[in-house]
């Protein structure tokens, strides 16, 4: 098993060139998380909850696509995982379209688009996925909404935008201490409409089920735009840039308690792009760069166990947020 420790300081990035693979989405499959069972166990009724009466209504009236297995990824059984290798990275762009990235093979397809009760010209800004699937969407106006990762239905939350006079942010969950619970951080990325909000960056978090928001403590270095991504075992990641903004970028591991910084991986041909988001899955991490121009973001793979920073193809849509579950491998 490897060393919690995966990340290293004098880790040497290398760029493999070689191995360039197309990840194009094929047509006419399509998976996703069950949105059934309890969303919060303690205190919600899976009867009330409506991303699962949504995603319920949408299963009653929709056709089932070709090529549409419908056995879902992750099963939540006694309130936990079933097969962490069977998993997947899901994506949202910034023209509301959700879709599913296998990293196994490096392919992906859609889902569908989500139609949240959104305000009129908000976009999706950025997106985390919880332990049951279920995916958490911010839009450019800081409202946050629950998202099926099977149909794409989405609800509106309980979670009142612009606490402490954040507006956006990127986040990712992450579990506690390597068990079944886990928590929503969050990177603030625009305080009281300032722009692009390329400020020094902070780590916080939002409490469930109560849509809480606490800010914990700036990053130790200097950390802007930051997405992040957890782990099943209780670590938690960001890719981010530095000052210099969209001149390389860094993927460092995050002390949740602190904020400080604790390893970190240059990653001086990787840029953030017009959108930008990354997740881990099996020991590697995948980032997504968008370009607007041309309505793709292209896919890189960095592995840390062998220095490799791998672009393994590009993807539809300017992508703004990714999302997988703790339950995926973590080697």
């Amino acid at each position: 098993m490897r060393s919690s420790r995966v990340l290293g300081r004098k880790l040497a990035v290398a760029l493999c060139a070689s191995g360039l693979t197309l990840a194009a989405f094929a047509c006419g499959s399509r998976t996703g998380l069950l949105a059934d069972g309890p969303w919060d166990p303690e205190e919600e009724d899976s009867a009330v909850d409506p991303v699962r009466r949504l995603d319920a209504q949408v299963r009653d009236v929709q056709d089932p696509l070709p090529g549409l297995d419908a056995k879902p990824d992750v099963i939540v059984d006694q309130r936990d995982c079933r097969d962490p290798s069977e998993t997947l990275i899901y994506v949202i762009d910034d023209e509301n379209r959700l879709s599913a990235f296998d990293p196994r093979t490096l392919t992906g397809f859609p889902i569908g688009p989500i139609l949240c009760p959104s305000n009129p010209g908000t976009t999706p800004f950025s997106m985390a996925v919880d332990r049951q699937g279920v995916a958490y969407v911010v839009f450019s106006d800081g409202e946050l909404y629950r998202v099926s990762t099977r149909t794409a239905a989405c609800a509106a939350t309980g979670f009142q935008a612009n606490q402490e006079g954040i507006e956006t942010f990127g986040m990712g969950f992450a579990s506690n201490t390597g068990g079944a619970a886990e928590t929503l951080f969050i990177s603030p990325s625009e305080r009281g409409g300032s722009g692009m909000g390329f400020g020094p960056g902070e780590l916080g978090r939002i409490g469930l089920p109560s849509y809480d928001l606490d800010v914990t403590a700036p990053f130790d270095q200097d950390v802007r735009g930051a997405e992040l991504t957890g782990t099943g075992d209780g670590r938690l990641f960001a890719f981010y840039s530095r000052e210099s903004a969209f001149t390389g970028t860094f993927i460092g591991q995050v002390d949740k308690d602190t904020a400080e910084i604790v390893a970190e991986i240059p990653l001086p041909s990787v840029q953030l792009g017009s959108g930008w988001a990354f997740a881990f899955w099996g020991g590697d991490f995948f980032t997504f760069s968008g370009d607007r121009g041309s309505q793709t973001s292209l896919v890189t793979r960095v592995r840390p166990s062998d220095g490799s920073v791998t672009e393994v193809g590009r993807v539809p849509g300017n992508i703004v947020g990714a999302g997988v579950s703790t339950c995926s491998p973590v080697e």
